[in-house]
């Protein structure tokens, strides 16, 4: 249970959470923390008006997003969420969602999970007391810059969701989070979790040395330093980069396709190699990079990326894997997890559910979230505790203070 001594204030409003079909697992983990916390919680001022509705089974709201013959939906809501605190959770890219045009079966893509969103909060229709949007991975967040004549759609996506009421918008690890220049009077949360990737790499991996002699983290494009340079300066290890150069006289697929990844760092030579990404897509410009780590002498290649889309299928991983040119592959549950990722011996999942539940319970109360924002101390806690033990335990206990 984490720590309730800063969520005395007065709520928002009574909490709502709205999971779209897309989220609905997540959603439902989310809210089994939260419920669990508030019947725990020992707050003198529950049973006082201002706390109506404070305590509760679940706070999950009833909603559909229903569906005519020709495909076209609505969203409606089952119950009133006027004066709540209400929070959307949203998979953009869980493509395992299907509805029906004239008979015929059609895979939601991204627009139609943004869509629902928009559907959703056009349902609540301004009655909300507050309207935060959890978008893990961030509708369009590829196409976040113009080149020549091209849409800015994550930039407009984000106008438009503001303009329908919506107060704040949290995401994970953003393809470039300079994109909130959109909205620069409205709340934008970034939120990078480094914290668990070192919690279940460390937890999956009993024999990793934690010293620039035996590791090094390897940023796989000059797009994904800062996040690497961020991971080796936790575990004082070097951090070396891989550039892509590319064909700029050829388009495939919307963009310039990679002639070869140059190599800039110092050597790698029977070290453990961390890669560390936003988003595994289809897994070839990941697994490139770990087969040149293998040549030039790494002992052992772990890759880390937020969103594990994997959209060239699980083959050419366990290929990978059986050819040890990767180790492991350690993803979130913040988008659509295939169920035969699981049985992987290659693959770990990072948990976030109780993360988001934490961080939606301080905001509710008005809370600041900076101390949750900022893990470095639970990271150095990990850390200390993994060189110490060889392991980690399931729960994390603050250090106590003297």
């Amino acid at each position: 249970m984490p720590d309730s001594s800063k969520l005395i204030n007065v709520p928002v409003g009574k909490l709502g959470i709205i999971p779209l079909e897309s989220c609905r697992e997540l959603g439902a983990k989310v809210d089994s923390y939260i419920a669990k916390w508030r019947r725990d919680r020992q707050n003198e001022h529950k049973d006082s008006i201002t706390f109506t509705g404070y305590q509760k089974d679940t706070y999950i709201v009833n909603s559909q997003c229903p569906r005519f013959g020709s495909g076209e939906a609505k969203g409606t809501l089952k119950e009133s969420v006027r004066g709540d605190d209400v929070y959307l959770l949203v998979d953009v890219m869980n493509h395992n969602i299907e509805y029906k045009i004239c008979g015929v079966p059609n895979k939601m893509s991204p627009d139609d999970h943004y869509s629902d969103l928009k559907r959703v909060i056009a349902a609540i229709g301004g009655k909300a007391s507050r309207v935060t949007v959890i978008m893990p991975f961030l509708y369009e967040s590829r196409q976040h810059k113009r080149s020549s004549r091209e849409s800015l759609d994550c930039a407009f996506a984000l106008q438009e969701l503001v303009s329908m009421g919506v107060d704040n918008i949290i995401t994970f690890d953003a393809h470039d989070p300079r994109v909130q220049n959109a909205i620069p009077l409205n709340g934008f949360e970034n939120i990078m979790p480094t914290y668990q990737f070192i919690k279940t790499l460390l937890k999956t991996t009993s024999d990793l040395k934690l010293d620039k002699d035996n590791m090094m983290v390897i940023s796989p494009d000059e797009g994904a330093m800062n996040r690497a340079i961020y991971f080796a300066n936790h575990l004082g290890v070097d951090v070396g980069m891989f550039y892509k150069r590319r064909d700029y006289t050829t388009v495939v697929n919307g963009k310039n396709p990679i002639v070869a990844h140059e190599f800039l760092g110092d050597s790698v030579s029977g070290k453990d190699v961390i890669v560390v990404d936003d988003m595994i897509a289809s897994g070839e410009s990941m697994l490139d990079v770990a087969r040149q780590l293998k040549d030039r002498g790494a002992k052992r290649v772990f890759a880390l990326a937020t969103f594990g889309l994997f959209t060239s299928g699980l083959e050419i991983f366990d290929e990978a894997n059986k050819c040890g040119i990767i180790e492991r592959v350690i993803t979130t549950n913040v988008t659509y997890q295939n169920p035969d990722l699981f049985a992987r011996p290659w693959y770990g999942s990072a948990d976030l559910s109780k993360y988001i539940a934490t961080l939606i319970d301080h905001l509710n109360h008005n809370a600041s979230i900076s101390g949750l924002l900022d893990q470095s101390e639970r990271i150095q806690a990990r850390i200390k505790e993994y060189k110490e033990c060889g392991t980690i335990s399931d729960n994390y206990q603050p250090p106590k203070v003297d």
